[in-house]
C-alpha cells in the first residue's frame, strides 16, 4: 500500500487557535491541547465579564450620584432623586447624571430645582 499524507485541515485550525493564544504565557501558548483549553476559558471569561461590566458601571453611576446629592442635600438620597425624575418625566439616564454631577454640579442643582418646582 501506499503511504497516505495527512491533509492540511487540522494544522489550519490548530494554527488558527495558535494566533488566538500567542500572547499567552508559558505551555498555554505552545501546546495544542492547553491552548484550545485555554481559548475556552477565555471566552466563557469574557462573555461573563461583559454582563458583569455593565452591572459594574451602573453600581458606579449610582454610587456618585448619591455621594453628591447627600452631599449637597440637593435631596436625601438617590432614590427620591431618580422617582422624582421620573415623576417630572426628565428622561436622563444614570451615566449622563453621574457625568453631570461630577463635571459640572450647578446644572445638577438646576435640575433638581426643576423637579422641584
Amino acid at each position: 500500500m501506499t503511504r497516505i499524507k495527512r491533509g492540511y485541515i487540522a494544522r489550519r485550525r490548530r494554527t488558527k487557535i495558535r494566533l488566538f493564544a500567542s500572547s499567552f504565557r508559558g505551555a498555554h501558548s505552545r501546546l495544542s491541547r492547553t491552548i484550545t483549553q485555554q481559548k475556552i476559558r477565555a471566552l466563557v471569561s469574557s462573555h461573563r465579564d461583559r454582563g458583569r461590566q455593565k452591572r459594574d458601571f451602573r453600581r458606579l453611576w449610582i454610587t456618585r450620584i448619591n455621594a453628591v446629592s447627600r452631599d449637597n442635600k440637593i435631596y436625601y438620597s438617590y432614590s427620591i432623586l431618580i422617582k422624582n425624575l421620573y415623576k417630572r418625566r426628565l428622561l436622563l439616564n444614570r451615566k449622563i447624571l453621574a457625568q453631570i454631577a461630577i463635571l459640572n454640579r450647578n446644572c445638577l442643582y438646576m435640575i433638581s430645582n426643576e423637579i422641584i418646582k
